[in-house]
């Protein structure tokens, strides 16, 4: 099913990465973490905490990549909401934390 607001294409960060589809603007809600529960380590695994309480992630958000200055963010609710105006064709990323290695 294609995604109103983004797509998935090759990314100069890495690998593949999710673009937006048309602009957004900061506070837009652009869609929603889905997945089963995880507590090992994976490459699409989201850790929701320090105890091992994790999602692999399932759907194209997966496809989100690190950036130490993000344009989108994870809410606890699993939603992804930009944190910035997103140009159109823009890569959205996400701050993966600061154990995470550039």
């Amino acid at each position: 099913m294609r995604h109103p607001l983004v797509y998935v294409k090759d990314s100069m960060i890495h690998g593949k990465g999710l673009f937006a589809r048309k602009s957004i603007k900061a506070g837009a809600v652009i869609g929603e973490i889905e997945g089963i529960p995880a507590s090992i380590d994976g490459p699409y695994v989201l850790w929701l905490d320090d105890d091992k309480h994790g999602i692999e992630v399932q759907n194209l958000f997966k496809y989100i990549n690190h950036n130490a200055r993000p344009n989108a963010c994870y809410y606890d609710d699993l939603t992804v909401v930009a944190l910035r105006d997103i140009e159109k064709g823009e890569e959205i990323t996400h701050h993966y934390g600061e154990c995470w290695n550039e």
